[in-house]
């Protein structure tokens, strides 16, 4: 554990001074592994708690039609997403008594307002695809061009023609 991190879960604050907007605190959620807020966050915002909770907004499932829905998810990797959502009380799985059993999954309470939220998200993300898209092409470009210089640059010079000296002309 670094000097100066607390070893106590539930103390994940910044000490010191508040900014003026305390939503813009980069530290407001604490990065390090035993803060709950990071731990929460992570969990529901992994890719299959996300599709998991999107789909069980609709209905109750049963478990393979959850897999069936999901692409590309495995039967261990869903039955571990779907235990860590129940843990967290955003799931409620019913098992039903007959033979075979029936288990069906619905979002708690709880885990309707996630939705609520995650909704959110994907409807930001929708409204501001094409300008990713841009960004992400141009970001592509640029790091194309600065490839192609620096491969044309000849050996044992930089992109401006100095030549540069002992070990750093050989590495890259």
């Amino acid at each position: 554990m670094e000097d100066g991190t607390s070893k106590s879960p539930g103390h994940c604050q910044v000490t010191g001074p508040v900014t003026e907007f305390p939503d813009t605190d980069p530290f407001q959620w604490d990065a390090r592994e035993d803060c709950e807020v990071r731990q929460i966050l992570d969990r529901v915002a992994d890719k299959w708690s996300l599709l998991v909770i999107a789909l069980l907004d609709r209905r109750r499932m049963r478990f393979t039609e959850l897999r069936r829905e999901i692409d590309g998810v495995s039967q261990r990797m869903l039955t571990v997403t779907l235990r860590q959502l129940e843990r967290d009380g955003l799931v409620e799985r019913t098992v039903h008594p007959v033979v075979p059993p029936r288990v069906e999954y619905e979002l708690t309470p709880l885990g309707a307002t996630l939705h609520t939220t995650i909704r959110s998200l994907v409807t930001w993300t929708e409204e501001h695809q094409k300008e990713i898209a841009a960004a992400r092409a141009a970001y592509d470009a640029r790091v194309a061009r600065e490839a192609a210089m620096r491969d044309a640059t000849p050996s044992g010079q930089t992109a401006t023609g100095q030549a540069t000296t002992g070990h750093a002309a050989t590495t890259r």
